[in-house]
Order: C-alpha cells, then structure tokens, then sequence
C-alpha cells in the first residue's frame, strides 16, 4: 500500500516507497523494510526518485559491504548493491518539514548470475573468493604502496606499514565484536595496481548475549531469519521462573556451516564448561529437542570469518523435572503413549505405504534424553493399494528419490472398477530412471505408458480392475521424484477428468449422460480439448466424448478488450526458445493504453520484448527490454501498442506478467508519463503545454533527450526514454560512475568497450 511503512519482502522484484509517495510522508516515521533472497543470492537497489528534509529525515541501508550506507537530501543515490542475501531499509524522519520522499526498485541476483554480472569500475568482495579488491587502491605505475585502510570506528590497527606484502590486524573495543577479517595483505593484483586483500572491519555493538527468563520465549540467531553474520560470538544463558522445573529446547530452524559453525547447548548457567556440555550443533539438519538436567541451560553460538547460512530459530520452555518433553509425531505416522516422564516408553508406526526409518521405540532416560531421536516415515518401495482413491509418490518425495532402485506399487480396485491416474508432478533423470505404467497385475501385463524426464505426463486410465507401476533408477543422478494421485470408478461412471491446469471446472457429476465444462484463467486460451465434456457410451466403454481442456498462455494475439492480461508463453514455467510473439492491443480512437509490469524477467541481452507505440513493427518505438530492468508502467500515445517478444535457442526464464487497460484521458491535463529505470523525472506538472525533461542515474545515458510536451488531444508528444549503460564513451569531468553495459543486469557477450576519463591540466 501507498502508505505502508516496513513489511518484510521476498519477491524476486518490487517497489519500496516512503509512506503516502509520491505525496508528503508523515511527521516522525519510524519504517523499516527487509528485503530477503535465498542463500547465496545478493539485492539490487535501484532508486527512482528521492527526497528527504536534508540532515533530519534519513533512510539507512544495511546489508551492503562494510558498515550502513546513509542518505539524506535531495540527490538521487547511485544504485546499491547488496554483499548479503538481505538488504534492509530504516525510515526515520523527524517532526518539522516533510518532502515527497522516495521509491526504489529492488531486484533479487541469483548466485549464478554473480559470476557474469557488471561492476562499478571496480571488483567488490567475490564470496566464492579468500582475497577480493578494495574500491580504494593504489593505481600509479611502480606504486607498491596500498591506501591507509583506516581504523574501525570502535576499534583498533595493529601496524602502519602500507607496503606491498605487509599485513596489519585489527581488534575491537570491550562490548564490540569484530564484522570481517582480522588481518588484511597488500597484495599485487595487475601490473599496475596492489590492493589490499579484504576490507577494513567494522566494530558492531554484541546484540546477541542475553539473559533469558522462562516460562517459554524464541530464540534466534543475528538477523534471523537472513543470513548471520562472521565471526559471531553469542551466548544465551535461560533461568526457569520455577527453580523446580527444567528447561526444553525444540528447534523449528536449523542451517549452519558444517564443521565452521556452531551452537553449542549446555547444562546450568556456567557458559562453556566442558562437563556441562550436552550438545554441538552444526550442518543442516534440525536437532531433536533437548532437555536441561537442572532449572538453567546455556547456548553458546560461534560462527568463523567465511561463509554464512540462515542460522536458527528455536523455542524454549519450562517444563517439569523427570521429564524428556514432547518429541512429537512423525509426518504420515501415528504414536502410541502420551507421557514422556523418566522411564516412560513412546511406540511409533507409520501410515500405510509408509516405511518406518529409525527405532520403532524410544524410552525417556534419567538424563533427561530420549533414548533415539524420533523415527521418521518413507514412502514405501513396495506396496499394494486396495483403498478407492490415495496417491503415489517416488521415495523420500519431494527430497531425491535415491539410486539403484526398482519399486513396484499395485493399485487393485473392485472387480467392476476401472482405475484413473493423474500425474501432479514428475522429475527424473531423463533416459536413465523411468516409471513404467501397466494394465495389469504381472509384470507381463500391456505397458499404458513409460515416462521419464521432467515433461508432466497425460493421465491414463486402465481396462481393468488392477494396475501396475514400476520405477527403475540407475546408480547416479537423483531428482525430485514424482506425485500421482490414483482414483477407482465404476464401469457406468467417467473417469475423474480433474481441473485444468491454468484453468477452472464446473460440475462434479461422473455418470453416463452427464457434463462438465471448463474455463480458462485470464491470460490463457484453449489450446487442446473442449470446453465442455460429456460421458458417452462408446465402442461398449464409458469415455468422455472429448479431451479435457488445455489452457496455456499464447504466442501473440490481438486484444480489443478494455483490460486483459499477457503472459509469456509458457507462464507460469519458463518460456520457450526460439519465439517470435507480437501482441497487438486496440482501443477505442482517443482512448490511449497503458500497460504495467507485474513480473518481467528474461535472459539478459538475448530474449527480448519490444514495445512500440501503434499497431505495427513500423511504429514509434517506445523501449526493448531484457533482464529485470522495466518501468513500473507505459502509456501509449494513441490508441495502438504493438508488443514483440523474440527468444534465442538457449536458456530460458520465467518471463512476464503484462496488465494492459484502457485509460481514460483527462479533461484539463496529460496522464503520469512515468519514471524510466535509473532516472528521474523533472517536473510535475501535466496541464497542456507543460514540459517534462529526464534525467538518468550516474553511469547511465538517456536514449532520447528531448522535453516531453503535454499537448492540446492530452497526450504527450513522445513516449517515456530509458536510461542506459553505454560500452564506453569520453568522460570528462573530475568525479564520476563507470558502468558495465546493461548494469546491475549481466553484459553482453564480445564486448570491446573503452573509455577515455579526461580532468582538468595538471590532475591525475
């Protein structure tokens, strides 16, 4: 919403705006937004308009290398870049003058796309590297000597030899823990440059050792639920309110380098005793719960300089003394017994089609500990079904099914029964594991179908009362496995005919002579079978008299409706190479189109959508498209937009999720025309007559940089440029950005770029 202030946000892409923009925020806002991306992933931050009460109202970014970065004024900031799989944002403005605010444009950078994406003139820190290069280093021909790196605030510098080779370490003040590494090289990195190996360290206040009262609480490892930071040292010390009573300790969360990182758990209130230990915790796998032998347990996290994951959530409670605590029930299994004191004893069994995994019996000791962790229940490789509905799936699914397997399941229905599979997920290792599907009960029996890879396959349907399913794998390369959902029917009833994918189903009735129709959700068409099927008797079998419908999003087309959806074809998966889709949208005459970006993401450079202002290929060109890098919207200026989506023959992505809408023209004044990407807008006035010019982010070029004029029909006179990252260029000027072209997306492949950075005589 227009006036939310702070949420936590995990979209690929998407708008942070200060609270009531692009109108005045409030008096003493207090906002703060976290932006989160899966592990190993980094942020993009990309601001479209700023201003803030210059020196009172400040936004503070976190999550970015080093310490906060921090923004007041009114100049619009140069786009940020996160070092962790978080970014987060603090709004804090104060009680006088108020100012439009801001809105910025973040999208997530998976890990693999790190490997090619631009920089801002120099290297940041590589992750995936030991050694990485200061934006700060010495680039004189036969300069051996590195940049006085700085002392952290809070902290300390051990040693002031700068030369190439030399090292110098670094240590925080009492209360403060070091963020980084503890030493740093001067190091050669070209022929003419030496840098420092890492950045200087921050000293961070300890936010993490707490002292923790019961009857029950949460605790967390630093920025949870994103990554924790290095060279974390925490200690949580819990005291039960009742002295009589212990403490229990289950995890929800559980994600930590194996081996570098890791929570100890420990027995009374002296942290660190080595008699007191009970646990030390590490890897990837959530601990069983753990019980305290008196009324204190203490937690003691430490984490190395390299590599950091999620971290932890877990619970504690006081319970009473002589009693292991709940274990819990194993997913699709059953238990038997409901105490858990000294010496009580907990049977477990699993569903059926299950197989139990681990000790079908765990006692509750004297140590306060169970005797084994609680068993787990596996999707049995061998297994007869006689229930009238129920559902197959591949072992260990929807984790990695395993090697060397053949498992074989029999469904048997009642003589006077047909059998009705639909497969709701399938991924296996393409020609090597396959699922084999039979219309029988031998292993001779007709063969209905064998599939393998990861298309989806149709349904089937047996001729008989009982059907076999067979899967091989081979001895390397495991997938997710698959999902099928199994359902028996009568020889005078249809088979189940689900509901399309993409699409919705009205009616329920299954007996001879009756009907069900289907829709297709906006965005998608028919593209195989029939809206409306009907149970026929056919050839002496009960069949419908159609196939079912497909809806899938199209190729092109021509919309006259006044607000619809396109999709990339293929949506809500990747879409498919080598495409050649134009889309043209008609209006009313006098009515202009505006279209909005839900979801754009394509390969960078190579699939591209072109967006041209009237009903052909020979109109005005209003932006091509790649990446993430869209505006929040476009207007056309008649009433025409001609939209053209080409792909390459290699990868693929999720592609786009367009609005379009008819607008109405206004009686006094032109439409927004929008902000392009990287840039801002100056003026805001739209009343005919009135001009609007644009300007772009440092390191970006605008691609047209003519006024827009608002003209006397109300609309503009062209249509909204972009900005863009140019390869090269002649740069004069004593301070300025470089980017790589297509920045903060990956750059084109056999790139020669050269710039020439000219200052005044006599500076270097």
């Amino acid at each position: 919403a227009d006036d939310a202030c702070g949420g936590t946000l995990r979209g690929q892409s998407g708008i942070i705006s200060s609270p009531h923009f692009p109108l005045e925020y409030g008096n003493n806002a207090d906002c703060t937004w976290t932006i989160l991306a899966e592990p190993g992933d980094t942020i993009a931050l990309v601001f479209m308009d700023f201003q803030l009460e210059d020196g009172y109202d400040v936004l503070e970014v976190a999550g970015t290398e080093g310490s906060s970065l921090w923004f007041t004024g009114m100049n619009l900031p140069a786009p940020v870049i996160s070092s962790k799989n978080w970014l987060r944002l603090h709004f804090t403005s104060d009680g006088n003058h108020r100012q439009k605010g801001f809105s910025a444009q973040y999208q997530v950078k998976k890990q693999m796309e790190l490997k090619s994406r631009g920089v801002k003139l120099m290297p940041s820190k590589d992750n995936n590297q030991k050694t990485s290069v200061l934006t700060q280093v010495g680039v004189s021909q036969g300069h051996n000597l590195c940049p006085d790196p700085g002392i952290p605030e809070r902290g300390k510098r051990i040693g002031n030899d700068f030369r190439l080779g030399s090292s110098i370490q670094f240590s925080c003040n009492e209360g403060y823990d070091l963020q980084g590494s503890k030493s740093i090289t001067c190091k050669r990195v070209s022929d003419i440059i030496v840098a420092w190996s890492d950045h200087r360290p921050v000293c961070r206040a300890r936010m993490c050792d707490t002292y923790l009262r019961g009857p029950s609480g949460v605790i967390t490892s630093p920025n949870y639920p994103v990554q924790y930071d290095n060279n974390a040292y925490c200690v949580w010390v819990i005291t039960a309110l009742n002295p009589a009573k212990v403490i229990k300790l289950t995890f929800e969360e559980f994600e930590l380098e194996r081996g570098y990182d890791t929570l100890t758990v420990g027995d009374g209130g002296q942290v660190g005793e080595q008699k007191s230990v009970l646990y030390v915790l590490t890897g990837t796998t959530v601990p069983d719960l753990i019980v305290s032998t008196q009324h204190q347990m203490w937690l003691l996290f430490q984490t190395d300089s390299v590599s950091n994951l999620l971290g932890f959530k877990a619970t504690y409670e006081e319970i009473d003394q002589g009693s292991c605590g709940d274990p819990g029930i194993p997913a699709f299994g059953r238990r038997e017994g409901s105490t858990f004191r000294h010496g009580d004893t907990l049977h477990f069994q699993c569903q059926p089609a299950f197989e139990l995994k681990g000790h079908k019996s765990i006692t509750c000791q004297k140590s306060s500990q169970w005797s084994a962790q609680k068993p787990v229940c596996v999707f049995s490789c061998f297994f007869n079904f006689t229930s009238p509905s129920g559902t197959v799936l591949s072992p260990n699914y929807p984790e990695e099914y395993g090697s060397s397997l053949h498992c074989v399941w029999l469904i048997i229905a009642n003589p006077e029964s047909r059998i009705h599979l639909a497969f709701n997920d399938f991924d296996v290792e393409p020609q090597f594991d396959f699922l084999a599907v039979k219309d029988g009960a031998t292993a001779e029996s007709p063969v209905l179908g064998t599939f393998s890879g990861s298309q989806i396959p149709s349904s089937l349907t047996s001729s008989g009362h009982v059907a076999r399913l067979e899967f091989q794998t081979d001895h390397s390369m495991e997938k997710r496995g698959f999902n099928i959902t199994f359902t028996t029917f009568r020889h005078n009833e249809c088979p189940d005919p689900g509901v399309p994918v993409n699409g919705k189903r009205f009616g329920d009735s299954l007996q001879l002579g009756s009907s069900v129709s289907f829709l297709c959700d906006e965005g998608f068409i028919r593209t195989h079978g029939a809206e409306t099927v009907t149970c026929v008797l056919q050839e002496g079998s009960v069949v419908w008299d159609n196939a079912v419908l497909r809806c899938e999003a199209p190729c092109g087309g021509h919309l006259t409706s006044p607000s619809g959806t396109i999709l990339s074809p293929g949506w809500p998966g990747f879409y498919k190479d080598s495409l050649s889709c134009a889309w043209v949208i008609e209006a009313q005459p006098g009515y202009p189109i505006k279209i909005t970006f839900d979801r754009f993401k394509t390969e960078v450079n190579y699939d591209t959508l072109e967006v041209r202002d009237g009903r052909s290929y020979s109109s005005p060109l209003i932006g091509v498209y790649d990446g993430t890098q869209v505006p929040q919207f476009l207007i056309s200026t008649s009433n025409h937009l001609y939209l053209l989506f080409t792909t390459d023959k290699s990868h693929s992505d999720i592609g786009f999720q367009i609005r379009y809408e008819t607008v109405k023209l206004q009686s006094d004044h032109c439409l927004d025309p929008g902000i392009p990407v990287n840039g801002q807008r100056h003026g805001n006035d739209f009343y005919v007559g009135a001009l609007v010019t644009f300007s772009c982010d440092p390191g970006y070029t605008l691609s047209d940089s003519q006024a827009l004029e608002c003209e006397p029909n109300f609309q503009w006179s062209r249509p909204l440029p972009s900005c863009e990252a140019l390869c090269g260029g002649y740069i004069r000027g004593s301070s300025g950005t470089i980017l790589s072209p297509g920045f903060p997306d990956f750059y084109p492949n056999n790139l020669n770029c050269t710039w020439t950075i000219e200052t005044s005589h006599g500076k270097g």
